[in-house]
């Protein structure tokens, strides 16, 4: 047992090594997150008659779940982890096709396995293990990649995202084309063939609409985007959503009304508010300043993530590690812009700070990875 464990950790300096400024950054944001979630939840279960430290104490274990698979991860040499990525994305798509037999449907979507204390969603799974996959397989073509291995890639990347666009997830669906895309740049794929991908999905974005092959709800949240202030029914309860966020947003003012205060949070008036609509609780309830401060650390996040994988010493590193910014930053980009208006609503949670067990340990265990590069960047 210890002979396997010193070779999956392999050698590095010391623990002092690691990037502590990200761990305490990745800590901290899941301990805030905590106390959003508990904040913007406890006044409505109360109100309700339910257990008002219900969502306190799930989230709680979650984070505390995720800081030490990350710290684990952490110790792992991320190089060792070549061995484990092929039957990890074997495992990813063979999650993704239960899902259609064993899944659990909620809100128009076949995306999770309900495990009775918590659900499981395999394709936030999914978009971790494929940024491990691709970084593995660019590390194996050190000499650059040949078209050969751009279609591999590509259909690496296409398996696993047309299923996930069948459940349906739009919004996981976007992270994979982004972030496979942003690895591939960073892999060495000349730039006028990215343009000639960025072209051709495009295309294949418009023929899918034309075709119908998106959801009609799907199509309307695009559609409502551009249209804010229309008057369609149909448009109606996505705009009236919006709305609500961005009333309890600016309602905040400079200081916030205060956790467990805010009317807006106290009485429900926005949906999803643990989960994907968390920022209009923060914005609410923490005001521009508090807002502005955890918007600060989740871009000093982004940051040390970026470093460390520009300062990494090799492909896979480096790759690996873009990877994970380009999931942690869009993702933070996007929760964020559809509650203020500024980009359509797509589901995705906001980093740490949403409620969620899959979330959470998802992106502690990405937040692991990069530390594990991070103590070998001069090794």
């Amino acid at each position: 047992m210890t002979d396997a464990w010193s070779a999956l950790t392999g050698k590095f300096r010391s623990k002092d090594s690691v990037d502590y400024t990200l761990l305490w950054g990745l800590i901290a944001l899941g301990v805030t997150g905590v106390a959003m979630i508990y904040s913007a939840t406890r006044e409505p279960l109360l109100n309700a008659g339910y257990n008002p430290h219900y969502y306190l104490e799930r989230q709680a274990l979650f984070v505390v779940i995720g800081i030490v698979a990350m710290y684990v991860i952490s110790l792992i040499d991320y190089r060792r982890l070549e061995i484990l990525a092929t039957p990890l994305y074997v495992c990813a798509l063979l999650g993704l096709a239960g899902v259609f037999l064993l899944g659990q449907s909620a809100l128009g979507a076949q995306r999770w396995y309900n495990l009775g204390f918590v659900q499981v969603q395999p394709s936030e799974f999914t978009v971790l293990i494929l940024i491990l996959a691709v970084a593995t397989y660019c590390q194996r073509r050190p000499e650059g990649l040949a078209m050969y291995d751009v279609v591999r890639i590509l259909v690496m990347g296409g398996v696993p995202l047309l299923m996930i666009v069948l459940q349906p997830d739009l919004g996981t669906s976007i992270i994979i084309i982004l972030t496979v895309a942003a690895m591939m740049v960073v892999a060495g794929v000349p730039p006028r063939f990215m343009s000639f991908l960025a072209v051709a999905g495009s295309a294949a974005v418009a023929a899918a609409v034309y075709l119908k092959l998106l959801h009609k709800y799907q199509i309307d949240r695009f559609i409502s985007f551009f249209h804010q202030n229309s008057t369609d029914p149909n448009l109606q309860r996505l705009i009236y959503e919006v709305n609500n966020a961005k009333s309890a947003i600016g309602s905040g003012g400079v200081r916030g009304a205060g956790l467990f205060h805010g009317l807006q949070t106290v009485l429900g008036y926005v949906p999803e508010q643990r989960t994907d609509f968390i920022f209009t609780a923060i914005g609410e309830q923490l005001g521009f300043i508090g807002s502005s401060l955890i918007i600060t650390l989740l871009a000093f996040v982004a940051f040390r993530m970026f470093m460390i994988g520009k300062n990494a010493k090799d492909t896979m590193g480096r790759v690996l590690c873009l990877g994970v910014f380009i999931f942690f930053s869009f993702s933070c980009f996007e929760n964020i812009g559809m509650t203020m208006g500024i980009m359509p609503v797509t589901g995705i949670p906001l980093p740490f700070l949403s409620y969620g067990g899959s979330a959470a340990l998802v992106f502690f265990c990405a937040g692991g990875l990069v530390l594990s590069v991070s103590r070998r960047t001069s090794n």
